[in-house]
């Protein structure tokens, strides 16, 4: 764990001070970190819409209905829904703290090396563990281009087969990852367009709402009456909340979007606090409007029984059934703009891992030959993403893949929020261009904890939202993170033991510019 007399000197950015000390962090220096790639490119709009893209898919546009329909009244599902936002707003909090105080790419991998670097490399190991093996978001990544894929074919018309729409969906992730490989500037200048039209397609919703409220929608009879009495059927069971908010949270996932990229951005502290609250807010301030306007057109009751198109169901009710196959148009270009932000994030933190030498072949990994982008990180980040779109079928075992990833994300931003307030203990004169109000972050440990808790808590009728035991995603989540652990105590204890040899830091510098940590074995006397 990093200590005051561990702070070794980093050259950072001059709103860092470059005077000033920064956390020990891995085993290169900022320079290091820094060094190669495409440069700092990337300005307050593009890492604005870094974080819109990210958090507009398709969970504003169907995850309303389940909300409802496990909280059983309005009232209750829009308290959840600024729950949601407040919860994220505290994440994102902490994150600019972070941000600020270490502004590097890698996100969460950065952050728990700051606060818990001992043993050595344990918790980068257990990070990249769960990082290669779940594909970290790789099956959030295969579960937009699934959804891209039906929304094109319901948009067509025509009934797909399954294979029909992972075909689709294959060519989805092979464009976007070509993209983001041969053309990355562009791939980031379409990141922008599609976040403008997310945008835009959130304030149709909303100004569409407004209408229908002030009474001018003929279709639309009594658009106040899901707001008479808005908390009657509230659910009294735990359970169903915490589903509920698990499910409210996931739309608000991706506020964390642009810790991933931070070598990319342009004067990155100063960006990093204007881009993501505004992110944040605005998204999260249309999700509510959104809601608002669902419950115009549709009472509690329809909107929890149109299943996943509840957006679908809006602009039925308010525009006729032709508006439903055009909107399965709009939804799937969301969602395709969901996996390139996806996508372009993710490979960045792979070759993070890459760079401090954790994963095999590193200097492979975290090459930026021959185009100067991450393009190894994509293929990491590709191969994952195509097992799961290729040979899991769909039904309960692709939902329980998909479920995977939450818990152990859980236990990371758990970590993370405790490495602050350890961090605040042990390395109180860090220089900290942003400071979470203690109480903010508080907040938000509390919230992780819960999501720790919950997945244990007994649903009514002890089952799911599968056919498997509902307990069963969390504890293979659990498993792979202990296989971190024993990864680790394997490459740094035990066959170093075995083999009588040590394992010796060598930084390499890759023809790119790249500067990689690649770990020898020294023969012990």
């Amino acid at each position: 764990m990093a200590h005051p007399d561990e702070l070794d000197e980093r050259k950072l950015p001059d709103e860092v001070q470059d005077s000033q000390p920064a956390v020990g962090v891995g085993e290169l220096n900022f320079d290091e970190y820094t060094r190669g790639g495409l440069g700092r490119h990337m300005g307050v709009f593009s890492t604005i819409f870094l974080i819109v893209g990210r958090m507009v898919g398709t969970g504003i546009f169907s995850t309303p209905s389940s909300v409802t329909n496990s909280v059983g009244s309005v009232g209750a599902a829009l308290l959840l829904w600024v729950l949601g936002l407040a919860l994220a707003g505290a994440g994102l909090c902490v994150w600019l703290e972070f941000g600020c105080m270490m502004p590097r790419s890698g996100g969460e991998k950065v952050y728990l090396e700051a606060a818990w670097g001992r043993p050595k490399l344990l918790i980068t190991v257990v990070f990249a563990v769960q990082a290669v093996a779940l594909g970290f978001t790789g099956m959030g990544l295969a579960q937009g281009c699934i959804v891209f894929a039906s929304n094109i074919w319901v948009a067509a018309g025509k009934e797909a087969s399954e294979w029909d729409q992972r075909g689709v969906a294959i060519a989805v992730i092979v464009v976007i990852t070509l993209l983001h490989t041969l053309v990355p500037k562009w791939g980031v200048r379409g990141m922008n367009v599609i976040g403008v039209y997310k945008i835009i397609l959130l304030l149709f919703i909303v100004i569409t709402g407004w209408v229908v409220l002030s009474g001018r929608a003929s279709r639309i009879p009594d658009p106040h009456a899901s707001f008479h009495n808005a908390f009657a059927g509230s659910a009294t069971s735990s359970n169903l909340y915490a589903t509920a908010l698990f499910k409210v949270l996931n739309s608000f996932s991706g506020w964390s979007n642009a810790a991933y990229v931070l070598n990319e951005i342009k004067n990155p502290v100063r960006t990093l606090k204007i881009a993501a609250p505004i992110g944040l807010l605005l998204i999260g301030t249309l999700y509510l409007l959104a809601n608002v306007a669902y419950y115009a057109a549709a009472t509690p009751e329809e909107v929890a029984q149109s299943g996943v198109t509840v957006a679908s169901y809006f602009m039925g009710k308010v525009f006729g059934e032709s508006a439903k196959r055009a909107l399965s148009v709009l939804i799937a270009i969301s969602a395709f703009g969901n996996v390139m932000t996806v996508t372009f994030a993710q490979s960045r933190v792979n070759q993070e891992l890459a760079k401090e030498g954790v994963i095999p072949f590193p200097e492979f990994w975290a090459s930026n030959w021959p185009f100067g982008s991450p393009s190894s990180g994509l293929l990491l980040h590709f191969i994952p993403s195509f097992i799961i779109i290729v040979a899991i079928p769909f039904g309960d075992a692709y939902n329980f893949i998909l479920d995977l990833e939450g818990y152990p994300a859980s236990v990371i931003n758990f970590l993370v929020v405790a490495g602050l307030f350890y961090l605040r203990w042990t390395a109180s004169d860090i220089p900290r261009p942003f400071k979470v109000w203690w109480p903010v972050a508080f907040f938000f440990m509390v919230g992780q904890a819960f999501q720790l808790v919950a997945p244990f808590i007994r649903p009514p009728g002890g089952k799911g939202d599968t056919s498997l035991p509902y307990w069963l995603s969390s504890v293979v989540g659990i498993v792979v993170l202990v296989l971190g652990v024993i990864y680790w105590a394997a490459w740094q204890k035990i066959l170093p033991a075995v083999g009588r040899y040590k394992l010796v830091p060598e930084h390499k510098v890759l023809s790119d510019g790249t500067t990689v940590v690649v770990y020898n074995r020294e023969k012990l006397e």
